[in-house]
Protein backbone atom coordinates (compact mmCIF):
# COMPACT_ATOMS: atom_id res chain seq x y z
CA UNK A 1 0.00 0.00 0.00
CA UNK A 2 2.98 2.32 0.54
CA UNK A 3 4.08 2.20 -3.09
CA UNK A 4 1.06 3.98 -4.58
CA UNK A 5 1.19 7.62 -5.65
CA UNK A 6 -0.63 10.34 -3.72
CA UNK A 7 -0.82 14.11 -3.48
CA UNK A 8 -1.72 16.34 -0.56
CA UNK A 9 -3.30 19.76 -0.12
CA UNK A 10 -2.53 21.49 3.17
CA UNK A 11 -4.58 24.56 4.11
CA UNK A 12 -3.18 27.03 6.62
CA UNK A 13 -2.88 30.66 7.59
CA UNK A 14 -0.55 32.69 9.83
CA UNK A 15 1.94 33.44 7.05
CA UNK A 16 1.56 34.81 3.54
CA UNK A 17 1.63 32.72 0.38
CA UNK A 18 4.90 34.38 -0.56
CA UNK A 19 6.53 33.38 2.71
CA UNK A 20 5.23 29.81 2.42
CA UNK A 21 6.68 29.60 -1.10
CA UNK A 22 10.05 30.82 0.19
CA UNK A 23 10.07 28.16 2.91
CA UNK A 24 9.27 25.44 0.36
CA UNK A 25 11.92 26.71 -2.06
CA UNK A 26 14.58 26.82 0.64
CA UNK A 27 13.71 23.35 1.95
CA UNK A 28 13.57 21.70 -1.48
CA UNK A 29 16.18 23.89 -3.22
CA UNK A 30 13.54 24.99 -5.71
CA UNK A 31 12.92 28.00 -7.92
CA UNK A 32 9.93 30.28 -7.21
CA UNK A 33 7.69 31.68 -9.91
CA UNK A 34 4.84 34.07 -9.10
CA UNK A 35 1.57 33.47 -10.92
CA UNK A 36 -1.27 36.01 -10.36
CA UNK A 37 -0.91 36.20 -6.59
CA UNK A 38 -0.12 32.51 -6.28
CA UNK A 39 3.27 30.81 -6.41
CA UNK A 40 4.89 27.79 -8.00
CA UNK A 41 8.08 26.18 -6.73
CA UNK A 42 9.89 23.89 -9.14
CA UNK A 43 12.41 21.56 -7.53
CA UNK A 44 15.58 20.06 -9.08
CA UNK A 45 13.76 16.80 -9.82
CA UNK A 46 11.29 18.70 -12.03
CA UNK A 47 8.28 18.48 -9.72
CA UNK A 48 6.21 21.59 -8.98
CA UNK A 49 4.66 22.62 -5.69
CA UNK A 50 1.91 25.22 -5.73
CA UNK A 51 0.97 27.77 -3.07
CA UNK A 52 -2.51 29.09 -3.87
CA UNK A 53 -5.39 31.13 -2.44
CA UNK A 54 -8.38 29.32 -0.91
CA UNK A 55 -11.56 31.33 -0.42
CA UNK A 56 -12.89 29.05 2.33
CA UNK A 57 -10.06 29.89 4.75
CA UNK A 58 -10.47 32.36 7.58
CA UNK A 59 -7.30 34.44 7.31
CA UNK A 60 -5.41 35.14 10.51
CA UNK A 61 -1.95 36.08 11.74
CA UNK A 62 -0.37 36.46 15.15
CA UNK A 63 0.13 39.88 16.74
CA UNK A 64 1.53 40.19 20.28
CA UNK A 65 0.90 36.51 20.82
CA UNK A 66 -2.77 36.71 19.80
CA UNK A 67 -4.48 35.53 16.62
CA UNK A 68 -6.04 38.41 14.73
CA UNK A 69 -7.82 38.84 11.40
CA UNK A 70 -5.51 39.12 8.40
CA UNK A 71 -5.54 40.02 4.71
CA UNK A 72 -6.20 37.61 1.84
CA UNK A 73 -2.44 37.10 1.41
CA UNK A 74 -2.66 34.96 4.52
CA UNK A 75 -4.87 32.39 2.81
CA UNK A 76 -2.45 29.56 2.03
CA UNK A 77 -3.05 26.21 0.41
CA UNK A 78 0.04 24.13 -0.33
CA UNK A 79 -0.57 21.72 -3.20
CA UNK A 80 2.05 19.01 -3.56
CA UNK A 81 3.12 17.30 -6.77
CA UNK A 82 2.81 13.53 -7.07
CA UNK A 83 4.47 11.93 -4.05
CA UNK A 84 5.28 8.45 -2.82
CA UNK A 85 5.40 7.51 0.83
CA UNK A 86 8.82 5.89 1.10
CA UNK A 87 10.58 8.51 -1.00
CA UNK A 88 8.87 11.67 0.22
CA UNK A 89 7.30 11.31 3.67
CA UNK A 90 10.32 12.37 5.73
CA UNK A 91 10.92 15.46 3.59
CA UNK A 92 7.21 16.33 3.67
CA UNK A 93 7.12 16.09 7.46
CA UNK A 94 10.20 18.29 7.77
CA UNK A 95 8.64 20.83 5.41
CA UNK A 96 5.51 20.93 7.60
CA UNK A 97 7.67 21.59 10.67
CA UNK A 98 9.45 24.45 8.87
CA UNK A 99 6.15 26.02 7.78
CA UNK A 100 4.98 25.92 11.40
CA UNK A 101 8.28 27.38 12.65
CA UNK A 102 7.89 30.21 10.11
CA UNK A 103 4.61 31.20 11.76
CA UNK A 104 2.05 29.11 9.90
CA UNK A 105 -0.86 27.53 11.74
CA UNK A 106 -4.17 25.84 10.96
CA UNK A 107 -7.42 27.19 12.38
CA UNK A 108 -10.87 25.57 12.38
CA UNK A 109 -11.52 26.65 8.77
CA UNK A 110 -8.50 24.73 7.43
CA UNK A 111 -8.53 21.20 6.06
CA UNK A 112 -6.27 18.62 4.50
CA UNK A 113 -7.17 16.81 1.30
CA UNK A 114 -5.40 13.70 0.05
CA UNK A 115 -5.54 12.67 -3.60
CA UNK A 116 -4.96 9.04 -4.58
CA UNK A 117 -3.93 7.83 -8.02
CA UNK A 118 -7.10 7.16 -9.99
CA UNK A 119 -5.23 5.20 -12.67
CA UNK A 120 -4.98 2.30 -10.22
CA UNK A 121 -8.76 2.02 -9.91
CA UNK A 122 -11.42 -0.06 -11.61
CA UNK A 123 -15.22 0.22 -11.40
CA UNK A 124 -15.16 -2.54 -8.80
CA UNK A 125 -12.58 -0.77 -6.61
CA UNK A 126 -14.45 2.56 -6.75
CA UNK A 127 -17.60 0.82 -5.57
CA UNK A 128 -15.55 -0.83 -2.82
CA UNK A 129 -14.23 2.58 -1.77
CA UNK A 130 -17.74 3.99 -1.51
CA UNK A 131 -18.79 1.08 0.70
CA UNK A 132 -15.66 1.22 2.89
CA UNK A 133 -16.14 4.90 3.66
CA UNK A 134 -19.88 4.58 4.20
CA UNK A 135 -19.65 1.53 6.48
CA UNK A 136 -17.04 3.23 8.70
CA UNK A 137 -18.68 6.64 8.61
CA UNK A 138 -19.40 7.06 12.33
CA UNK A 139 -16.05 5.62 13.37
CA UNK A 140 -14.09 7.86 11.00
CA UNK A 141 -15.88 11.08 11.88
CA UNK A 142 -15.46 10.38 15.62
CA UNK A 143 -11.83 9.42 15.25
CA UNK A 144 -10.87 12.38 13.08
CA UNK A 145 -12.84 14.93 15.14
CA UNK A 146 -13.84 16.89 12.05
CA UNK A 147 -14.49 20.54 12.87
CA UNK A 148 -18.24 21.38 12.76
CA UNK A 149 -17.48 24.45 10.63
CA UNK A 150 -15.92 22.18 7.99
CA UNK A 151 -18.67 19.57 7.80
CA UNK A 152 -20.28 21.16 4.74
CA UNK A 153 -17.00 20.61 2.87
CA UNK A 154 -16.65 16.94 3.82
CA UNK A 155 -20.16 15.58 4.23
CA UNK A 156 -20.95 11.92 4.75
CA UNK A 157 -21.87 9.97 1.65
CA UNK A 158 -25.57 10.08 0.85
CA UNK A 159 -27.42 6.90 1.81
CA UNK A 160 -29.40 6.92 -1.45
CA UNK A 161 -26.20 7.13 -3.52
CA UNK A 162 -24.80 4.09 -1.71
CA UNK A 163 -28.06 2.20 -2.17
CA UNK A 164 -28.07 2.96 -5.92
CA UNK A 165 -24.44 1.91 -6.19
CA UNK A 166 -25.08 -1.47 -4.62
CA UNK A 167 -28.42 -2.11 -6.28
CA UNK A 168 -27.19 -1.40 -9.79
CA UNK A 169 -23.74 -2.97 -9.26
CA UNK A 170 -22.07 -0.82 -11.97
CA UNK A 171 -19.38 -2.48 -14.07
CA UNK A 172 -18.20 0.57 -16.04
CA UNK A 173 -16.87 3.99 -15.07
CA UNK A 174 -19.71 5.60 -17.02
CA UNK A 175 -22.29 3.79 -14.89
CA UNK A 176 -20.55 4.90 -11.67
CA UNK A 177 -20.33 8.45 -12.98
CA UNK A 178 -24.07 8.54 -13.70
CA UNK A 179 -24.85 7.25 -10.20
CA UNK A 180 -22.46 9.77 -8.61
CA UNK A 181 -24.10 12.77 -10.31
CA UNK A 182 -27.71 11.62 -10.05
CA UNK A 183 -29.82 14.27 -8.35
CA UNK A 184 -27.52 17.19 -9.20
CA UNK A 185 -28.61 19.74 -11.77
CA UNK A 186 -25.41 21.70 -12.38
CA UNK A 187 -23.00 20.76 -15.15
CA UNK A 188 -20.71 17.85 -14.37
CA UNK A 189 -17.87 19.87 -15.89
CA UNK A 190 -17.89 22.49 -13.11
CA UNK A 191 -14.72 22.38 -11.02
CA UNK A 192 -16.58 23.38 -7.85
CA UNK A 193 -19.43 20.94 -8.36
CA UNK A 194 -21.53 20.35 -5.22
CA UNK A 195 -20.86 16.60 -5.33
CA UNK A 196 -17.21 17.15 -4.44
CA UNK A 197 -17.90 18.25 -0.86
CA UNK A 198 -17.94 14.79 0.70
CA UNK A 199 -15.47 12.78 2.72
CA UNK A 200 -14.96 10.72 -0.43
CA UNK A 201 -14.92 12.82 -3.59
CA UNK A 202 -15.22 11.08 -6.98
CA UNK A 203 -15.88 14.36 -8.83
CA UNK A 204 -12.09 14.76 -9.01
CA UNK A 205 -11.90 11.35 -10.69
CA UNK A 206 -14.46 12.18 -13.36
CA UNK A 207 -13.64 15.86 -13.90
CA UNK A 208 -10.21 15.58 -15.48
CA UNK A 209 -8.06 15.47 -12.35
CA UNK A 210 -8.12 11.68 -12.38
CA UNK A 211 -7.77 11.17 -8.63
CA UNK A 212 -9.86 9.81 -5.79
CA UNK A 213 -9.92 12.51 -3.12
CA UNK A 214 -10.38 12.13 0.64
CA UNK A 215 -11.42 15.39 2.32
CA UNK A 216 -12.24 14.36 5.90
CA UNK A 217 -9.14 15.67 7.68
CA UNK A 218 -8.84 18.76 9.84
CA UNK A 219 -6.13 21.24 9.02
CA UNK A 220 -2.94 20.74 11.04
CA UNK A 221 0.76 21.42 10.96
CA UNK A 222 1.48 18.48 13.25
CA UNK A 223 3.82 16.35 11.14
CA UNK A 224 2.81 13.13 12.88
CA UNK A 225 -0.89 13.69 12.28
CA UNK A 226 -0.29 14.46 8.62
CA UNK A 227 1.68 11.23 8.31
CA UNK A 228 -1.22 9.42 10.01
CA UNK A 229 -3.78 10.87 7.57
CA UNK A 230 -1.66 9.85 4.59
CA UNK A 231 -1.24 6.31 5.92
CA UNK A 232 -4.98 5.98 6.58
CA UNK A 233 -5.78 7.20 3.05
CA UNK A 234 -3.27 4.78 1.51
CA UNK A 235 -4.57 1.88 3.61
CA UNK A 236 -8.22 2.47 2.71
CA UNK A 237 -7.20 2.91 -0.92
CA UNK A 238 -5.33 -0.39 -0.83
CA UNK A 239 -8.31 -2.12 0.77
CA UNK A 240 -10.58 -0.84 -1.99
CA UNK A 241 -8.16 -1.99 -4.67
CA UNK A 242 -7.39 -5.45 -3.33
CA UNK A 243 -10.65 -6.72 -1.83
CA UNK A 244 -13.00 -8.65 -4.07
CA UNK A 245 -15.92 -6.81 -2.51
CA UNK A 246 -16.75 -4.52 0.42
CA UNK A 247 -19.96 -4.26 2.40
CA UNK A 248 -21.80 -0.98 2.95
CA UNK A 249 -23.36 -2.23 6.20
CA UNK A 250 -22.52 -0.13 9.23
CA UNK A 251 -21.65 -2.64 11.96
CA UNK A 252 -23.06 -2.27 15.46
CA UNK A 253 -20.15 -0.99 17.53
CA UNK A 254 -20.22 -1.33 21.31
CA UNK A 255 -16.59 -0.34 21.82
CA UNK A 256 -15.39 2.22 19.22
CA UNK A 257 -11.75 2.21 20.32
CA UNK A 258 -11.51 -1.58 20.01
CA UNK A 259 -13.38 -1.54 16.69
CA UNK A 260 -10.96 1.03 15.26
CA UNK A 261 -7.90 -0.84 16.47
CA UNK A 262 -8.98 -4.16 14.98
CA UNK A 263 -10.02 -2.51 11.68
CA UNK A 264 -6.68 -0.70 11.44
CA UNK A 265 -4.86 -3.99 11.98
CA UNK A 266 -6.92 -5.57 9.23
CA UNK A 267 -6.05 -2.85 6.69
CA UNK A 268 -2.33 -2.90 7.41
CA UNK A 269 -1.58 -0.76 10.47
CA UNK A 270 0.63 -3.47 11.97
CA UNK A 271 4.00 -3.15 13.69
CA UNK A 272 6.09 -0.51 15.40
CA UNK A 273 6.11 1.84 12.39
CA UNK A 274 2.34 2.24 12.76
CA UNK A 275 2.28 2.64 16.55
CA UNK A 276 1.98 6.44 16.63
CA UNK A 277 -0.56 6.59 13.77
CA UNK A 278 -2.70 4.00 15.59
CA UNK A 279 -2.56 6.12 18.75
CA UNK A 280 -3.63 9.24 16.86
CA UNK A 281 -6.61 7.44 15.34
CA UNK A 282 -7.96 5.85 18.54
CA UNK A 283 -7.19 8.78 20.86
CA UNK A 284 -10.62 10.43 20.70
CA UNK A 285 -12.70 7.25 20.68
CA UNK A 286 -14.52 5.86 23.69
CA UNK A 287 -13.90 2.41 25.11
CA UNK A 288 -10.90 0.15 25.51
CA UNK A 289 -8.50 -0.77 22.72
CA UNK A 290 -7.65 -4.05 24.46
CA UNK A 291 -11.12 -5.46 25.18
CA UNK A 292 -14.09 -5.79 22.88
CA UNK A 293 -16.70 -5.76 25.62
CA UNK A 294 -16.70 -2.99 28.21
CA UNK A 295 -17.48 -5.31 31.14
CA UNK A 296 -14.18 -7.12 30.52
CA UNK A 297 -12.11 -3.92 30.48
Amino acid sequence: MLTRNFGIEIELTGITREKAARVIAEHLEGIIRKDSGNYKVTTPDGRTWQVVYDGSLRCQRKANGQKVAAEREYSVEIVSPILTYKKDIESLQELVRKIRKAGGFANSSAGIHIHLNGADHTPRSLRNFVNIIYSRNDLLYSSLQIEPSRMRYCKALDEKLVERMNKKKPTTFKEIEDIWYEGYYSSRGRHYHDSRYHFLNLHSFFNGVGTVELRGFNGTLHAGKIRTYILLALAMNNQALTQKSASSKNPQIENPKFAMRTWLNRIGFIGEDFKNPREHLVKHLEGSAAWRFQELA
